[in-house]
């Protein structure tokens, strides 16, 4: 069976659309709550990652004088 590009195309656009009808979607409050968890873990995760950065740092300072 031969099928053209445009054939493909039309059928992953149909069966993409199939698909996103059987999604559940998040209510707007239960985004809202994962948006500021993202935030935060992102904060806390920066903050660390600067905090090990300025240990290594001083004690780079240490060993090269």
């Amino acid at each position: 069976m031969k099928t053209t590009v445009m054939g493909r195309v039309r059928h992953f656009l149909v069966e993409t659309a199939g698909e996103l009808t059987r999604c559940t979607w998040p209510s707007r409050s239960e985004l809202m709550e994962s948006t500021i968890l993202v935030i935060f873990v992102t904060i806390v995760l920066a903050a660390f990652v600067a905090a090990v950065d300025a240990i290594f740092r001083y004690f780079m300072h240490l060993i090269t004088g």
